[in-house]
């Protein structure tokens, strides 16, 4: 009995470990996106909802609140859909993800927990194989 609590609580305090560990950025690195605005890449994060295996490559865009107010969706897109391309894509590994999304945030917060007063914006990508390469194709949901 006293080994089976041992080992469930060693488990849990993995578990939370792991949980705190995702919250860590892997290594700050400043990214150039074709709006010019600076951008950082924070955290990967996989999981698997009902659509299936998803890769969440989160980024730090301290002046996202001042450039939503300037650029028009198609500016916006364009920096979202770079990302992916360029960053997301060649960081992929097996299995190979059904969706990528890459999200955007003034700062970096809490991934799931509602933040009312950060700016933060986010799409979704299909990874595709087309005859020219991997490409990220825009997917509606």
């Amino acid at each position: 009995m006293i080994t089976r609590l041992m080992t469930l609580c060693l488990g849990a305090s993995c578990v939370a470990f792991a949980a705190a560990a995702d919250l860590t950025p892997v290594e700050s690195e400043d990214l150039s996106v074709p709006s010019g605005q600076p951008v950082e890449f924070y955290e990967n994060l996989m999981d698997r909802p009902a659509m299936g295996l998803t890769a969440r490559f989160r980024f730090v865009a301290p002046e996202l609140r001042a450039r939503l107010s300037q650029m028009s969706y198609e500016e916006l897109e364009a920096d979202l859909s770079y990302l992916c391309q360029s960053y997301a894509l060649p960081r992929l590994s097996q299995p190979k993800p059904v969706m990528v999304v890459i999200s955007l945030s003034e700062q970096a917060t809490e991934f799931g927990a509602p933040s009312e007063d950060i700016p933060q914006v986010f799409e979704a990508y299909r990874p595709v194989v087309t005859p020219a390469g991997e490409v990220c194709a825009w997917e509606a949901f």
